[in-house]
């Protein structure tokens, strides 16, 4: 079999992490870009999914597609316009691959897709597996499209493996940033009551459990891309503010005030998700980083 890797979105953090460790186990990395990349290590071939325009080439070759193109959820105030980018650029990026596949002979055997937490989204301290139903609100329905749209790579005969990803932890993109800038100012807090699940998941875990969905045929559907030890947002604060050594001195950041300022999209800080791993666990893979401190102190040094 081919060992050609074609990755939607992959001048994204994960898409750049696992380009570079499937590089370095012999794969051949292609990138559907807007514009052309930097790396000479990976060939870009150009897409522009709102004018519905794709480089016919891009599958030549290809036997694994990795699908993580999808505009940010949290990088602008939720309007209908938002929403609706949010959603098309997770669903008809993936219709416009498949379109090719429909048309053309080719050689691919697996798609492997980001899916999101907020799959589940608010739920308490509830344990939440792959057989728990979606949640009804925008996050909810979101995932629930965005996997539907992946899931037709089954009516092509493809196997289809989906990752629910929590929240990833790296030192220079996402989430840690924004939560360790105020506490390396002494100004850090828990947001909300603090009491809200995160299911976090270390970088190198995330690529790491890409590359057990490329290479282990027996891995098929939806899968919860997360620490096996969610913890709460207080207790993500605290870790964050020990491994950096700085004091936390502020009350909890009110509810009402993050609503009035993110709206709607408040339900991305203040939604708890605790996510269930044992599926992922029973295929044979090792986290590297399960626990939040060992993980801090590699991303902190």
């Amino acid at each position: 079999m081919s060992k050609k890797v074609l990755i939607t979105g992959g001048s994204g953090t994960v898409g750049r992490n696992l380009s570079e460790l499937l590089i370095r186990k012999g794969y051949e990395v292609a990138h559907l870009s807007r514009s052309q990349g930097k790396n000479p290590k990976i060939k870009t071939y150009l897409w522009n999914v709102d004018k519905h325009e794709i480089d016919e080439h891009c599958i030549d070759g290809v036997s694994i597609i990795v699908h993580l193109a999808g505009a940010g959820i949290a990088d602008s105030r939720w309007t209908a316009e938002r929403k609706e980018t949010i959603i098309k650029s997770r669903t008809e990026s993936i219709q416009l691959v498949y379109e090719l596949l429909k048309k053309y002979p080719h050689q691919v055997k697996t798609v492997v897709s980001a899916s999101a937490s907020g799959f589940y989204s608010e739920r308490g301290s509830e344990w939440m597996t792959e057989n728990n139903k979606p949640n009804n609100d925008f996050l909810g329905h979101c995932s629930v499209l965005w996997e539907q749209s992946v899931d037709e790579a089954h009516s092509l005969g493809l196997r289809v493996v989906k990752f629910r990803t929590g929240v990833i932890l790296d030192k220079n993109s996402g989430a840690l940033p924004k939560m360790a800038a105020p506490v390396k100012f002494c100004i850090g807090s828990p947001l909300g009551s603090g009491q809200q699940f995160i299911s976090w998941i270390h970088i190198d875990d995330v690529v790491n459990m890409y590359l057990k969905g490329i290479e282990d045929e027996n891995l098929s559907g939806a899968y919860n891309m997360s620490t096996p030890n969610p913890i709460t947002n207080t207790e993500l604060t605290k870790a964050i503010a020990k491994t950096l050594n700085k004091p936390l001195w502020l009350p909890h950041v009110p509810t009402f005030i993050l609503k009035l300022i993110f709206g709607e999209m408040s339900e991305v800080v203040l939604g708890s998700t605790r996510m269930d791993v044992k599926k992922i666990l029973a295929t044979g893979f090792q986290f590297k980083y399960p626990n939040i401190n060992t993980a801090l102190k590699e991303i902190y040094g």
